[in-house]
């Protein structure tokens, strides 16, 4: 049991994936995280589109306690404002404008508790006329910062990216946003404020590339007029069906090793295939060359030959390998759950490792409302005045919950 954050106290009611995952790195390090979550449930609990398990709801929002709670109603949200008074860290994903309706601004909540960290995650950022403006990860962050635009190639539209990526991003980096307020109120004892978006943490992910824009070279729009210009760094398919992503920097070094793994001596004879000029001048014939070259092997055979050579590169991995990568298992990246859902008997540990501390097991996302009585009882409220917010619809308990 990890102690790191033991006796921290957070209120996580942010929805999805970006919020709830950076409060499920707090809980996995021993922080005792309450999850507010609306009487109808989570939306991010649908993603799993049915399936019995809830796999993402359980990765997500692992290692916290649940108290259903309808936000909509001022009673509602005196419960609420009770659990802040004495947190530690609030984490939200609402709008401007929805902070405004509940009345969850910061300069409310500093009044109530001056030593919170209050931590928001948005689409777009709390100012400008997009503050109030929806996304997902998969707009915010892939297609409006960029990204998108780096990820095909002339003539072919950008491929639909993986949902998830840009959230579990943003989630470190409000992680880590949490950590500097929390650090800076051991020195001040002053809470504070903390935000990201998807569309900062999208762009600081693209920043290679949005910073050449900015010194007026714009890779993507080269691109798209004249094609990947970089043969030794592109994908190429195997004769068995799997890709190759070769990822070679120094090709003056580095040509030579790549043309004795490919058995292919008699490029060192071909003016357009030497290093470095010749292969840029004639890339598309050097892609053809490599991929015809590639195409002639067997992935598994290609990636000893690569390997023997020296040859940075990757085979192209199926999700399904991913979870069973020996190299991966070996460094805890996979690790057993004790949620005792069906399908998740494994899961994801949170990839930070603080040397001589050990994660929380992981152990199941909680029901809609399954702590709800508990939490209220300690935090003060008497039986009457829990079942007058049931009766009310401001509190949801898990009907099977034991009455504690």
């Amino acid at each position: 049991m990890s102690t790191v954050f033991q006796g921290l106290k957070v209120v996580d009611a942010a929805s999805f994936l970006a919020g709830p995952c950076a409060a499920t790195i707090l809980a996995d390090f021993g922080a005792d995280v309450i999850k507010i979550e609306p009487p109808s449930g989570d939306r991010h609990r649908s993603i799993a589109g049915g399936h019995p398990s809830e796999w993402s709801w359980q990765l997500t929002d692992r290692n916290r306690r649940g108290l259903a709670l309808d936000l909509a109603r001022p009673d509602g949200r005196a419960v609420l404002m009770r659990l802040l008074a004495t947190a530690d860290v609030f984490v939200v994903n609402f709008s401007a404008g929805q902070l405004r309706k509940h009345g969850l601004e910061w300069e409310t909540l500093r009044a109530i508790n001056p030593r919170l960290v209050f931590a928001q995650v948005s689409a777009y950022g709390l100012e400008g006329d997009e503050a109030d403006r929806p996304a997902f990860d998969l707009t915010g962050w892939f297609a409006r910062t960029g990204i998108m635009d780096m990820m095909h190639d002339r003539d072919t539209p950008p491929p639909v990216p993986a949902g998830g990526v840009g959230d579990h991003t943003t989630a470190m980096t409000l992680f880590a946003g949490i950590m500097m307020a929390l650090y800076r109120r051991d020195r001040t004892g002053a809470g504070g404020m903390v935000s990201t978006s998807l569309a900062a943490t999208g762009a600081w992910a693209n920043g290679l590339n949005l910073q050449g824009v900015l010194a007026g070279v714009d890779a993507a729009a080269r691109r798209d007029r004249e094609g990947w210009s970089n043969p030794v760094q592109n994908v190429y398919a195997t004769r068995d069906g799997r890709h190759v992503l070769l990822a070679v920097q120094n090709i003056a070094r580095d040509w030579p090793k790549l043309v004795a793994a490919l058995d292919a001596a008699h490029w060192l004879n071909d003016p357009r295939m030497q290093p470095v000029k010749p292969l840029f001048s004639n890339r598309f014939h050097a892609r053809a060359e490599l991929a015809r070259a590639i195409g002639a092997f067997d992935a598994g055979e290609l990636c000893r030959r690569l390997d023997a050579c020296g040859v940075v590169y990757s085979l192209v991995a199926r999700n399904a390998e991913v979870v069973d990568d020996p190299q991966l298992a070996a460094n805890g990246v996979f690790v057993p759950s004790a949620s005792g859902v069906p399908g998740v008997e494994r899961t994801l540990a949170t990839p930070i490792r603080l040397h001589g501390e050990s994660q929380v097991t992981p152990g199941r996302a909680p029901r809609i409302g399954e702590h709800s009585r508990a939490i209220l009882v300690e935090y003060g409220f008497t039986e009457a005045q829990i079942d007058a917010l049931v009766a009310a619809g401001a509190v949801v308990i898990e009907q099977s919950a034991p009455q504690e």
